[in-house]
C-alpha cells in the first residue's frame, strides 16, 4: 500500500514460482482458530524452553496481532474525529468460511476495537453469531441481524471480515440504498475495487493502495 503496489499482482507473481504456488498467498487480516495460534504459540514456548531465539515464529505471530488491528486502523483514519457515534456493520465473525468457530477469530479484535472508539455495530454472520453472541451480548451497541443486508440498514460503513461465498456477489445498489454511506472496508479483498468506485462506493482493500485502484 505505501509504494503503490497491488498484491494481487504481486501474488500471481509469486504464485508462478512452481516452488511456493499462489494457493496460500491470499492478503487479509489475519488467521485464527484453534490450530494456528496455538501451534505457533507452542512451538515459541518450546524454542524458548530449550534457549532459542526463535525469531521467525515470533515475527509471524507479531504481525499477525497487527494485521487484526488493521482494518480498525483504516476505519480510524477514514472517518477521523467523526468516528464516535458511527455505525458499522460487519459482515462474517468465523475465524473462516463454514464454521461457526470464532476462537482467535479476528472479528474478536476488530469489534472490541470499535467498540472501544464508541462505535455502534451491527454484526451479521451465516452460523457464528450464536458464538459471538456469548461474548458480545445484544445491546445499545452490539445487533445482531439474521439477514446479511438487514444489517447494512443506517450503516456508515461495511467491514468484510469473514470470506463467506454469500458475500461474494451481493446487490451492490441494495446495499448503497441501505447505507448511510457506501463505504466498504474489504478485509479479504474479495470485491474489485475499480468496479465498485464506478458504483459510487469508497473502497479500502488490503495490499491495495489504500483505496481504489488496481494499477
Amino acid at each position: 500500500e505505501q509504494v503503490g503496489a497491488d498484491i494481487d499482482l504481486v501474488r500471481k507473481g509469486m504464485g508462478t514460482d512452481p516452488r511456493v504456488g499462489p494457493q496460500f498467498l491470499f492478503a487479509g487480516i489475519g488467521y485464527g482458530g484453534s490450530c494456528f495460534p496455538k501451534d505457533v504459540s507452542a512451538l515459541l514456548r518450546s524454542a524458548t524452553d530449550h534457549g532459542y531465539d526463535f525469531q521467525i515464529l515470533k515475527s509471524v505471530e507479531s504481525v499477525n496481532k497487527a494485521q487484526k488491528v488493521l482494518i480498525a486502523d483504516k476505519i480510524r483514519k477514514h472517518f477521523g474525529t467523526r468516528l464516535r457515534g458511527r455505525t458499522i456493520t460487519l459482515w462474517g465473525l468465523a475465524f473462516k468460511p463454514n464454521t461457526d468457530d470464532i476462537r482467535e477469530a479476528p472479528a474478536l479484535t476488530i469489534i472490541q476495537e470499535l467498540l472501544n472508539e464508541g462505535v455502534t455495530l451491527q454484526l451479521h454472520d451465516p452460523v457464528a453469531m450464536p458464538e459471538m453472541r456469548k461474548l458480545f451480548p445484544s445491546g445499545k451497541t452490539v445487533k445482531y441481524f439474521e439477514g446479511n443486508y438487514d444489517a447494512l440498514k443506517g450503516s456508515d460503513a461495511l467491514v468484510i471480515v469473514t470470506e463467506w461465498n454469500e458475500f461474494r456477489r451481493p446487490d451492490f445498489d441494495r446495499m448503497k440504498s441501505l447505507m448511510a454511506q457506501p463505504v466498504i472496508f474489504d478485509g479479504r479483498n474479495i470485491y474489485d475495487p475499480v468496479k465498485l468506485t464506478e458504483r459510487g462506493f469508497v473502497y479500502y482493500g488490503i495490499g491495495r493502495n489504500g483505496q481504489s485502484t488496481l494499477g
